[in-house]
């Protein structure tokens, strides 16, 4: 059966509330929710929903019905998504990704891994993460910088798709890293790249929804937490982050549109922790906070 993606097209102020809407219509659901830029000269951005074919109908009409009164000029335009073998596809166009001292190459580049690069092999999947997004090359840069500068003895992954994250930080320091997603595919995916960049033992990975799991107070509370998610959970979550943070703990933060940053800030600043930084990649920011 065909998958189907539905979309609409917007500047990237109106792409990060159309995407808070969405994530509040469809985030506990098993369906992907992105924002795409398009063109960034001319400020075109795109929304979109992804679902089986079957499901098209009822999905479309629950984004008309979110998007009716604050957005009722917006058309939602329909794209079937050819099926098609997407790691070899993916692979055909991927270079390796350099952020900070690390590298994250697909198995097909490691002749361009450097003798003092931290490599991570991660081929294009299911999972998200492999450093050519914004997001993801944005946490690896603030992770080297945190690692280089702070006391970490164990970190958290929150939201880990292919494991990078996670990988990178077990790489640098070999200290104890918790990595979880909600989606079941994401978890299998990262502990196969756990095990192919040789870190297994030290990267424990579990299926959970936010923090409702024993392995966060098995594990915790954290030196370090990264959560590359979207911008919406970020916000609701951030009081319980807060608890599972140790004290003079950092928290790394991504999946936020710059439109949405100032609104992510508020909410952490409300639950007891300062903003250090933000680096911004692709239209997308990253952003570093730690304990008051």
């Amino acid at each position: 059966m065909s998958e189907i993606r539905l979309y609409v097209t917007v500047n990237e102020v109106t792409a990060g509330e159309v995407l808070d809407l969405l994530s509040d219509v469809f985030g506990e659901e098993d369906f992907a929710i992105a924002t795409t830029e398009v063109d960034e000269k001319r400020d075109i951005w795109e929304a979109s929903v992804y679902m089986m074919a079957d499901e098209e109908d009822a999905v479309r009409e629950r984004i008309a019905d979110a998007l009716a009164e604050p957005f009722p000029d917006l058309s939602i335009a329909r794209e079937i998504i050819p099926d098609v073998d997407w790691i070899a596809k993916s692979l055909e166009g991927l270079k390796p990704v350099r952020a900070g001292r690390f590298i994250v190459h697909g198995s097909h580049d490691r002749d361009k891994v450097r003798e003092n690069d931290v490599a991570i092999e991660i081929d294009a999947g299911q999972a998200f993460g492999t450093g050519h997004h914004g997001t993801t090359a944005g946490c690896l840069e603030v992770i080297d910088k945190v690692l280089r500068a702070r006391q970490v003895r164990n970190a958290l992954d929150l939201g880990t798709g292919s494991g990078v994250l996670a990988i990178a930080v077990r790489k640098v320091r070999k200290i104890p890293v918790l990595a979880t997603d909600i989606d079941p595919v994401a978890v299998r995916v990262a502990r196969e790249n756990v095990k192919r960049n040789g870190i297994a033992s030290g990267v424990r990975v579990e299926t959970a929804p936010g923090f409702h799991s024993p392995a966060f107070r098995e594990d915790g509370p954290f030196d370090l937490i990264i959560a590359n998610i979207l911008a919406r959970p970020l916000m609701k979550m951030a009081p319980e982050l807060g608890h599972h943070l140790a004290p003079g703990g950092s928290v790394i933060l991504s999946g936020i549109l710059a439109a949405q940053r100032w609104k992510v800030i508020a909410a952490y600043n409300g639950a007891g922790m300062r903003h250090l930084s933000t680096i911004w990649k692709n239209g997308w920011v990253t952003m570093h906070f730690t304990n008051r």
